[in-house]
């Protein structure tokens, strides 16, 4: 399975930022909490981490933009 958006609830004061920007549909806002509800949907593209105002969303992965033109 890949790695996925980690979800500190402890930091998370559920404003729904991340769950707007995600357009893969992936995060899910319900009864005042952020989960993963599509895990095979993530694009891993960190936008959610970006947008997070408390920092209670980590990506632990690295994006990679390989130059082709070698």
């Amino acid at each position: 399975m890949p790695e996925l958006p980690v979800i500190n609830e402890a930091k998370c004061d559920h404003c729904g930022l991340c769950v707007s920007v995600c357009v893969c549909g992936a995060l899910q806002l319900k009864d005042n909490k952020i989960s993963i509800v599509k895990v095979n949907d993530c694009g891993w593209c960190t936008m959610c981490e970006l947008v997070c105002p408390t920092g209670a969303i980590s990506c632990p992965f690295e994006i990679i933009i390989e130059d082709d033109k070698k």
